[in-house]
């Protein structure tokens, strides 16, 4: 299954993303912890190259995320030049206020009432944003809502005399190249529920802790999980939580159990897990 989505207002917000890039000095993507490569957008790290800005990346949902992974993550791009990467929680106000002075190390030339610090706040739907922005003005000026998108237009705050925020819309980028890929963002709620099947995503988000996570499978579901197929985690969820579809005569409703899945995962009930490190990243991407 090929998974694309790329709603009308994300060209517009990527050609007014780049005018005011020219005015910002540092550019801070918050990507998804539980997916950091899957969840950078490649439009960002386009147009942030053309500006030559140096760029803070924050992996948020660290909470949720696998530790090991994440410090293999850290390594990775903190290994990288012109790139400082942290592990935070939005949600959390210390991580957020950690922002602005890791920010000023990349931008030291900016650090006075003629000359404010401007921070340009990027990412794709769905990843923290709106959160940060909120955590760092110290309340709420940017809507935070479960879907993705729901921020659909740039807004530029000015924090106090010495820190400028550009809140972005989230943008996706106009073709997923890699299945996998749109697979790892749709179980991550980053594409509208209109561009994948509920059904078909949690089938491939089974088949992926029963590989890596098996253990919190049994655990949250309460059925062992050797030896089975990831169609056979949907049937054991569903049976587990009594998911039968009305006057059917007992038939099993795997797409309700499909969805206590995919909330399970999302919400972080199943436990912290990573869905792709350095590693099985660069195996992906290597030539067959």
């Amino acid at each position: 299954m090929s998974i694309q989505w790329f709603p009308g207002h994300m060209t517009s917000a990527k050609k007014k993303a780049a005018e005011t890039l020219a005015n910002a000095d540092v550019v801070v993507e918050v990507v998804d912890a539980r997916l950091p490569a899957a969840s950078s957008n490649p439009m960002i790290h386009e147009l942030r190259a053309f500006r030559q800005r140096p760029f803070l990346k924050l992996l948020n949902k660290a909470d949720m995320a696998d530790p090991a992974a994440t410090r293999a993550w850290l390594d990775f791009y903190n290994a990288q030049p012109g790139t400082k990467a942290v592990a935070i929680s939005c949600k959390k106000q210390g991580d957020a206020a950690r922002v602005p002075s890791l920010c000023q190390q990349l931008a030291p030339h900016r650090d006075s009432a003629l000359k404010p610090l401007r921070l340009m706040i990027m990412g794709i739907p769905n990843v923290g944003k709106s959160t940060l922005m909120n955590a760092l003005v110290r309340k709420k000026v940017a809507a935070v809502g479960d879907q993705p998108a729901v921020t659909k237009s740039q807004q530029r705050i000015d924090v106090n005399s010495r820190l400028t925020l550009y809140d972005t819309p989230g943008m996706l980028w106009p073709k997923i190249e890699h299945p996998v890929d749109g697979l790892m963002l749709a179980a991550s709620h980053a594409v509208g529920v209109n561009a994948y099947i509920d059904e078909e995503v949690a089938t491939w988000l089974a088949g992926f802790l029963l590989a890596h996570y098996p253990a919190l499978l049994t655990a949250r579901y309460g059925f062992a999980v050797a030896g089975i197929d990831p169609p056979a985690v949907l049937e054991g969820i569903a049976r587990k939580r009594a998911c039968v579809i009305k006057g059917s005569g007992g038939e099993l409703d795997l797409e309700k159990a499909a969805a206590i899945l995919l909330t399970d995962y999302r919400n972080g009930t199943l436990g912290r897990i990573s869905l792709e490190t350095p590693q099985r990243r660069a195996a992906m991407l290597a030539p067959a």
